[in-house]
């Protein structure tokens, strides 16, 4: 009786140790191993054998992403503060590089989205930034993308979704807007 149930408990914990060791790795992800903390590399998409206790797999989503940027309070070159927020899309090219250069490469790119907007948006005047957004939208990519490419990451596109500028800025638009209505129509 009591072989039969230390037969049981070795047989249950040699299952969980080989369920453990097989991993199903979908298309859209890849797991990157580290063998005893070294990295072996990136493995998948499908069955994915691990040396028990010796390997650990991190799983990387390779399908594009995106995070919002809350809205971000810059000041222009002519001394105007104006509200922006946008989007970020970008996706993972080297899962590897993703997991061994940057501890989070969303929170990354978010700070670093955050202090290169402020650092283009303050180098231009109020009304280029109200008028040019796609060309902000350029800029961005093009800095992003060259800093998270070290990472293993690419940025798709950045996209502003609002540009708020300060309040007494959209009333005197709103009263030329009037003025060449009323000009217009005279």
């Amino acid at each position: 009786m009591f072989d039969l149930i230390f037969f049981g408990l070795l047989l249950v914990s040699a299952l969980s140790v080989l369920a453990s060791a097989v991993r199903i790795v979908p298309e859209y992800k890849r797991l990157v191993v580290l063998r005893m903390g070294r990295s072996v590399g990136a493995k998948g998409p499908g069955i994915v054998l691990l040396v028990p206790f010796l390997d650990r797999g991190i799983s990387v989503d390779l399908r594009e992403t995106f995070f919002d940027v809350p809205p971000q309070t810059c000041i222009t070159a002519d001394n105007a503060s104006v509200s922006i927020d946008f989007l970020v899309y970008d996706k993972v090219i080297d899962p590897v590089r993703s997991v061994l250069e940057v501890e989070d490469f969303n929170g990354a790119a978010r700070g670093l989205a955050i202090t290169t907007l402020r650092a283009v948006v303050g180098s231009m005047s109020l009304d280029d930034v109200l008028s040019k957004r796609d060309e902000i939208n350029r800029i961005l990519h093009e800095k992003l993308d060259e800093v998270t490419d070290r990472w293993g990451i690419r940025v798709m596109a950045v996209e502003i979704r609002e540009v708020v500028p300060p309040r007494t800025v959209e009333e005197a638009m709103t009263r030329q807007m009037a003025a060449e209505r009323v000009r217009r129509a005279t």
